[in-house]
């Protein structure tokens, strides 16, 4: 079970970081620091956690 949640919480750190940091390339809005950088703190906490379920034995 950890490791579905761990593959999913990957999935939604790499939905995250395109979104807020690849997808303003998209839109018409001028790039925002801010915005990006919450994208990769995101990615990072989300992607970290999903190791930290991997790494955790039964």
């Amino acid at each position: 079970m950890r490791a579905f949640v761990a593959e999913g919480l990957r999935d939604v750190a790499n939905l995250a970081v395109g979104g807020m940091v690849f997808g303003q390339f998209l839109g018409e809005r001028p790039f925002s620091v801010l915005v990006a950088s919450a994208g990769v703190a995101i990615w990072m906490v989300l992607m970290s956690y999903a190791v930290f379920l991997r790494a955790r034995k039964a």
